[in-house]
């Protein structure tokens, strides 16, 4: 069997994925120099992946996988797949009977903890706090009830999207006494640490009595622009939206409107819109609208995955993805083509 990773991995990276699949399994990549694992080109891969039998992959050129004749296999190197989608591979991936894998839960403590940031950063007002202690000004007068941080003991925060990262957020949530409401697809199925669980039919029903909401959902066609003006409306005055899922999830002129009239008390996020070229001008990635300079924005760029043992977890988990497909064990983290997660 023959698996090619679609980028420029180091020795010790190549070492390890060899130590962890069989020993008769060929493991290739493009040679040279690299500056991030996305930047290797369809010229490059396609010598080491038109006869692969399976792909390990951070990023995937258009016409690699078209051009993948053999291929049984894929372990995408991320917990969203919304981006295979986007390029046509999972509907390829149904034609052409070719088995796909995620990593999720690899990142998922790491991007619950910078959820749980957001949320105290937002609820302490910690940005503004910090600009008036290094400009030596304070706050007059004292108890202003405009000026108080919030509190998270006794509140309620909502998960949109209880799989690896939302759990994890809700664990958390729970050290600090906060009451966890959340909501997915299969509300029957509890979760440990959520309270009271709901389907996205009720999502509405229960925004206003929330105090902090985090969207924690994949990218589907069902999700896609998940809040709009309906359900920012609803939410509670002054509640805090915190985004970790993907940008596209959030409609952005709603959330600029509540964000400028205060209906919202702040929004967080380390996830942006996307703007492709023919949809959207200007392309590219980011808020046509500046959210991320409004005052009561709290911003990341697509960095909550940057944390110690990541990487590491993120090698350990799409090599065992591998590992179980070539052992023909069950895949546990096989994707469903169909729904798209």
């Amino acid at each position: 069997m023959k698996v090619a990773c679609l980028w420029h991995a180091t020795q010790d990276e190549l070492n390890f994925i060899r130590s962890s699949l069989p020993a008769d399994t060929v493991v290739t990549a493009p040679q040279g120099q690299y500056d991030s694992r996305f930047e290797s080109s369809f010229v490059e891969l396609d010598p080491i992946t038109h006869d692969a039998d399976a792909l390990l992959a951070w990023a995937i050129p258009r016409g690699v996988v078209e051009n993948a004749k053999k291929l049984k296999f894929l372990s995408w190197m991320h917990s969203g797949v919304d981006d295979l989608g986007q390029l046509g591979i999972l509907g390829l991936a149904i034609k052409n009977h070719f088995r796909i894998a995620n990593i999720r839960g690899a990142n998922s403590i790491a991007v619950a903890e910078q959820a749980m940031m957001f949320v105290l950063c937002l609820a302490k007002k910690t940005l503004r706090n910090h600009k008036r202690a290094s400009d030596g000004t304070q706050q007059f007068p004292l108890w202003d009830p405009t000026d108080r941080s919030g509190m998270l003991s006794g509140r309620r925060l909502a998960v949109v999207g209880v799989g690896e990262i939302g759990a994890s957020v809700a664990k958390r949530a729970k050290a600090f006494d906060m009451e966890v409401i959340g909501v997915r697809r299969h509300k029957e199925r509890p979760v440990e640490y959520v309270d009271h669980m709901y389907g996205p039919a009720d999502l509405t029903a229960i925004l206003p009595d929330c105090d902090y909401v985090v969207l924690a959902t994949p990218q589907t066609e069902e999700t896609q622009e998940l809040f709009g003006a309906e359900e920012i409306s609803a939410m509670k005055k002054g509640a805090y939206l915190i985004n970790v899922g993907r940008g596209g999830l959030i409609k952005e002129r709603p959330l600029y409107d509540a964000l400028v009239s205060e209906h919202l008390g702040g929004f967080a996020t380390d996830v942006w819109w996307k703007y492709e070229y023919g949809a959207a001008f200007p392309n590219g990635w980011g808020s046509r609208l500046n959210i991320q300079k409004l005052p009561n924005v709290v911003l990341s760029w697509h960095e909550a995955h940057n944390a110690d043992d990541v990487l590491e977890r993120n090698l350990e988990l799409g090599t065992q993805n591998l590992r179980q497909f070539l052992a023909g064990q069950p895949v546990c983290r096989e994707i469903n083509l169909e729904l798209g997660y």
